[in-house]
């Protein structure tokens, strides 16, 4: 449980190098943090060292915390004009955060090699994300806009003793403001390319000594960055609209209760591919424009594409002396999702899959937090009770056409006691200790069958479907299995002095294991047994070594950091087109979900940030990650030479300046801010196999003008994105032997956008 000589030699050159870097340079972690519910205790790019954190769910310095953790402040977020979660990415070392392929709100997330990409029910991410602790069980709805957050950090490596299962790879927490004292109004408003028009409007007020009231409204609208050129709409557009309400009740000083709510809709087109082969019967050529489609279904069960998610909660922290706290969490979630997805991107009929989700899931945490002068600690209990449903027709076109209707019904039932501490043996050396004890129960109902024609099935809408014949149905209490895993974490701090603290870390995080919602048992000929026994969990074992400095009175941090990760039973869910009737021709698919068997993922991470003077200030980030598969078996054959990591490219790096100029407008005092960013990402897989989807190496680059008022109360920017216009990959569909015309079609990250903002305090 230690970072031993042996391990040490499996790092390449280049991260010996990064640990050399490491012990010369020192490290911090974070951009810039504040503290929780508090004033501002530091800011890092402001140049002082003094920043607080909640990695560990409790208060702490940064300087003292052995995690691997990037913040990001309101005022950043603001200040950069930050769309969503997903922009962050380039910023942050070994994250690859994007909407997933055909959808604007499901999150695909992977830190460091680890995540998941298939948003299917009995698929979990490999990556946490939390709202206000309150973690999400399912990715869609997850790519949140960013509004009414006082910082977002992101935990890299794994977090299976405080965050439990599925947080292999890391967690991405968003912060929620608290309630202002006295009466408080802002108003964010935006216009840009494309037809964008966004307005945030934020008001709060207390009614009462002890109680405060506050609510936001978000309207976020936009044309297509491309034309339907079958329908006339629009492609890649965006309509969204969302709501937050919350009450705070401090009826004595020592007692905080929170009750909030929120809900988003999003009634966005759907979003629709770029093929990238020409029609296989038709001829049909690419399209010139990447964002332009042909794709001609725009409905599932009736309905156009449409998200809802909604979700409620109760925090309630007592403070029951200054050493011992208390907190409990409650939450309510549900969303559901009518996903049109058009494989083929033709204005015909081909390979359509019309498709639902929906997800609830409601969860209960108490946790007891200690603070003494040497032992720090908390302790707690969690309990998650989710459903994740969907139900989808895959629409063949070909010699005999066929709707196949997929059914997917997954129950997870999951409970956990976990407690983590810190002590200082003397002032300068410091252990911690953790451990997180999961058990994760899971019931599924897996349902497929063949319905002859173009019309779809019975359960997506056409009753009339006539049954060719049922290739799978597990229902009735057929798929069952309970996970059990212990989870630990030991780090070890030694402060070399006051500003230089170097760490090293073992962790453990565990994923459930599960069953494949897709199951083809006639057509790929799977035994009833082979089918009841699932997936295994997957386990990551991961090694750190960190040192987290600064210089200079805290106007210079760098962090730098090496981690080996020792990755079992890798799940890799999938589907291959597959012949059934035994013709020599693919008429039907399957979903195939392997544990691939072993993976080595070892990796640096640099971040830095430096003021140079009072108005400026540079940082940087750079990361490396060697993740390679040791074993990875299909039919008996070891095909890990052959396998590549999805969703993490090799080389990473960031680099970006604020320079303030002082203007006074108007009588009034304020700084104008030139604000860039330069960012690389290098080649990156969508699949475990090569393909024309993959995305080579590319370079971003942005640019701000801000204007700030003194006192904070206005804020007017410009802002472009990607103004290099590049064109870059973000996922896609490969299915070239299926339906008529085959299927090759990929999905793109946003072009360039210019954008101007206004804010207001009132």
């Amino acid at each position: 449980m230690r970072l031993t000589k042996n391990k040490l030699k499996l790092l390449n050159p280049a991260i010996q190098s990064a640990v050399a870097l490491l012990v010369l340079s020192g490290g911090n972690v974070a951009y810039a943090q504040e503290a929780t519910g508090a004033p501002p205790v530091a800011n890092a790019e402001e140049g002082v060292n003094k920043v607080v954190v909640t990695a560990r769910r409790r208060e702490e310095t940064l300087q003292d915390v052995p995690v691997s953790v990037t913040a990001f402040s309101a005022d950043q977020l603001s200040k950069a004009a930050v769309p969503d979660i997903t922009a962050l990415a380039v910023a942050l070392p070994n994250t690859t955060l994007k909407a997933s392929r055909a959808t604007n709100s499901t999150l695909t997330a992977f830190i460091r090699g680890v995540g998941q990409a298939d948003p299917l029910a009995g698929f979990e991410s490999g990556v946490g994300i939390y709202v206000d602790d309150i973690y999400l069980a399912r990715p869609q709805a997850a790519v949140a806009d960013i509004y009414d957050v006082e910082r977002i950090e992101v935990l890299r490596g794994p977090q299976g003793t405080l965050y439990g299962r599925n947080t292999i790879g890391g967690a991405v927490k968003y912060v929620t403001r608290k309630l202002a004292p006295q009466t408080e109004a802002r108003l964010r408003a935006t216009i840009g390319e494309y037809g964008q028009k966004e307005i945030v409007a934020t008001a709060s007020t207390p009614i009462s000594e002890t109680a405060r009231i506050g609510g936001t409204f978000a309207r976020f609208k936009r044309d297509g960055f491309g034309k339907n050129l079958t329908t006339g709409g629009e492609n890649y557009d965006k309509d969204v609209t969302a709501a937050r309400l919350s009450a705070e009740f401090t009826p004595t000083q020592d007692l905080f209760i929170r009750i909030a709510g929120d809900i988003t809709q999003d009634d966005s087109s759907p979003k629709n591919g770029h093929r990238l082969i020409v029609g296989r019967t038709s001829g049909a050529p690419i399209l010139s424009k990447v964002f332009d489609t042909r794709a001609n279904l725009m409905q599932a069960l009736g309905q156009d594409q449409e998200v809802k998610a909604h979700g409620v909660s109760a925090t309630i922290e007592y403070t029951l002396n200054n050493e011992w706290s208390v907190k409990s969490i409650t939450a309510s979630r549900k969303d559901k999702s009518y996903a049109p997805i058009d494989f083929d991107s033709l204005g015909v009929t081909d390979m359509h899959v019309p498709a639902l989700y929906t997800n609830k899931q409601f969860s209960q945490e108490f946790n007891l937090t200690y603070s003494g002068d040497r032992l720090q600690g908390v302790a707690g209990i969690y309990y998650i009770d989710a459903n994740a449903f969907n139900k989808f027709d895959t629409i063949l076109g070909g010699a005999v056409p066929t709707s196949t209707f997929t059914m997917g019904d997954i129950d997870t039932k999951a409970w956990a006691i976990y407690a983590d501490g810190s002590y200082s043996v003397t002032d300068a050396f410091s252990v911690s200790l953790g451990g997180r004890y999961t058990v994760d129960e899971r019931e599924a109902e897996v349902l497929r069958q063949i319905y002859l024609g173009l019309n779809g099935s019975p359960g997506l809408g056409n009753p009339g479907a006539v049954l060719f014949r049922t290739d799978t149905d597990l229902r009735g209490g057929l798929l069952k299995r309970k996970d059990k895993k212990f989870t630990p974490r030991v780090a070890v701090n030694y402060k070399l002095n006051s500003d230089h603290n170097v760490y090293a870390s073992y962790s453990e995080g565990f994923k459930g294991g599960g069953f494949e919602p897709r199951l083809n048992m006639v057509g790929s000929r799977i035994p009833l047994a082979v089918a009841q026994r699932g997936y295994e969990p997957e386990i990551i074992e991961t090694y750190e070594l960190g040192l987290k400095s600064a210089f200079n009175g805290g106007r210079i941090t760098t962090n730098a950091a090496v981690f080996y990760s020792d990755y079992q039973d890798v799940q890799i869910p999938g589907s291959v087109a597959i012949d059934t009737n035994g013709d020599g021709k693919d008429d039907s698919f399957a979903g195939v979900t392997t544990n691939a068997g072993k993976a080595k993922i070892k990796g640096a991470e640099l971040e830095a940030i430096a003021n140079l003077s009072p108005n400026f200030m540079v940082a940087g980030m750079y990361s490396y990650i060697d993740a390679e598969y040791k074993e990875y078996f299909a039919a008996g054959v070891n095909l890990a030479g052959q396998r590549r990591f999805q969703n993490t490219p090799k080389n990473s790096a960031n680099l970006r300046f604020n320079y303030d100029i002082p203007m006074p407008v108007m009588g009034h005092g304020g700084k104008l801010s030139l604000i860039g960013s330069a960012s690389y990402k290098g080649a990156t897989a969508q699949f475990e196999t090569a393909s024309l989807l993959d995305q080579e190496s590319y370079k971003l680059y942005d640019a701000s003008i801000v204007w700030t008022r003194t006192d904070g109360r206005i804020r007017v920017g410009l802002h472009g994105k990607n103004l290099g216009d590049k064109h870059y990959k973000t996922g896609g569909y490969l299915f070239p032997t299926l339906g008529n015309e085959g299927t090759l079609t990929a999905f793109y990250g946003n072009p360039r956008q210019v954008s101007a903002t206004l804010e207001y305090r009132f």
